[in-house]
């Protein structure tokens, strides 16, 4: 059995039953099935099922949000945002897939030929839990626009939203079979990314269980795209906005309650204007609510689970302990729930906790340096590869400078965030293979050439 936790009053919400193995085949016969017909489809049919499913998410949006929030405990402004984005997804993709996937011509001196986008078949996702929908839908749709299956193993503390994006699937009119939700333990995943009726992987969780799978679906010699942990830097540059720039700074710290891979982590200031930004940094931070997680006014909300906290307080403790300075929180909240109170480590030095692992919660680690060649050395001095901030006044110097920022992505004077426009993710240790854009779409398809020869 499953067992959902309300993760702000620590108390049970809902049992699920596993799947047994009979269920997985049938369900991976049915997926392989319609595959096979669903890939026939023209590329603008397939869009048309999108645009459907961006409609059913978006007149749920109620009902799917308070599930996030019963089962996450992220915000309720926040859970709102995410169904929208979700349909703001779909909707892109149905709006750009044909062009996307559209043959490209290749110029040759005796031959028409061309690339051709096919699909590759059907796909297992490996999803977490602190965005329950988006996770989904930001892989899901380009993947069906591009003529694929879905296989969801979502984490066992989401099960009303595993079993929802299923829901959504089926109202919009997917294909019977070409999209479920297996609930399953961990310990199958293994037989499932084996399985020949499995094409491919895509993963977004922790650096350590995307080795596992990694390692597992090399095996398989199959695709994988993975999208794991991150300790991004803000950078703040002594020319920058300093208002702007900590207000920016709380929100990329602390939306989602910390708990993302891409949160800014390791706010990298220079010396010049430390402590002013510090000053600003926790005025801002001292102020977001805390509280029920369903009050439209409450910015921060319980973590997901309690060993989250315990493992974030233990960061904490240790940091201070290497020298680190306790500037806001740095306690758990008594009382029911998970709850931590935004946090700042000032003074945080490199090899310190705050500043080596990833602190996946409402903690921001304050690191002084001088100049911007140090404050690039600093960001670049992670194991993660994720998304990176950089602050300045200097637009040209900025664009310089993050050529020789080590991520995925570089958000100059803003935060990092993931747009159906752009590719997202990571270097490193934080992953590989792109989600989004158009380079998302082109994961999980077969670029094959067609080289056409004269007729006789």
């Amino acid at each position: 059995m499953i067992t959902a936790i309300n993760p702000a009053t620590g108390q049970d919400v809902g049992t699920y039953p596993l799947h047994d193995d009979a269920f997985v085949d049938a369900a991976l016969n049915a997926a392989a099935a319609a595959q096979k017909e669903w890939a026939r489809k023209p590329v603008g049919e397939r869009a048309e099922l999108l645009t459907r499913v961006a409609a059913v998410l978006r007149d749920g949006k109620d009902r799917y949000a308070e599930m996030i929030v019963r089962e996450m405990g992220k915000p309720l402004v926040e859970a709102e945002g995410e169904v929208e984005k979700c349909a703001y997804n779909c909707d892109f993709y149905a709006e750009h897939a044909v062009r996307y996937l559209a043959d490209e011509d290749v110029p040759s001196n005796a031959t028409e030929s061309v690339v051709a986008f096919d699909p590759l078949g059907v796909v297992l996702a490996i999803m977490p839990w602190n965005y329950p929908f988006w996770q989904y839908f930001r892989f899901a749709a380009p993947a069906l626009a591009a003529g694929n299956g879905a296989i969801l193993k979502h984490a066992n503390n989401v099960p009303e939203c595993a079993l929802a994006v299923q829901e959504v699937m089926e109202k919009a009119g997917a294909p019977s079979g070409l999209t479920a939700t297996l609930m399953i333990d961990a310990s199958k995943v293994a037989r499932l990314i084996e399985d020949d009726r499995i094409a491919a992987i895509t993963l977004t969780g922790s650096t350590e269980v995307g080795a596992i799978v990694a390692s597992q679906a090399g095996k398989a010699l199959k695709k994988q795209v993975l999208e794991l942990g991150g300790s991004d830097p803000f950078i703040v540059l002594a020319d920058a906005d300093l208002e702007a720039a900590a207000e920016t700074a709380v929100k990329a710290r602390y939306v989602n309650v910390g708990q993302s891979c891409v949160n800014a982590k390791r706010f990298i200031v220079d010396n010049a204007v430390a402590d002013r930004f510090v000053e600003l940094f926790v005025e801002k931070a001292a102020a977001l609510k805390i509280g029920d997680p369903m009050e439209r006014d409450t910015k921060i909300g319980p973590m997901a689970r309690a060993n989250l906290r315990d493992t974030l307080h233990s960061q904490v403790e240790r940091s201070v302990a290497q020298g680190a300075v306790l500037k806001l929180g740095g306690k758990p909240v008594e009382g029911e729930g998970f709850y931590y109170p935004p946090t700042v480590l000032d003074n945080v030095k490199p090899g310190m906790v705050a500043a080596c692992e990833e602190t996946f919660g409402p903690v921001a680690a304050i690191i002084r340096v001088n100049g911007a060649d140090e404050a690039i050395a600093v960001a670049n001095d992670t194991e993660f590869g994720l998304g990176a901030a950089l602050w300045t006044g200097d637009i040209v110097k900025a664009k310089q400078l993050s050529r020789r920022i080590e991520a995925g992505a570089v958000f100059i004077n803003g935060m990092t965030a993931s747009d159906p426009r752009y590719p997202f993710g990571g270097i490193k240790r934080s992953g590989y293979g792109r989600e989004l854009g158009v380079y998302g779409i082109r994961e999980f398809v077969n670029i094959k050439t067609v080289w056409i020869g004269p007729a006789k």
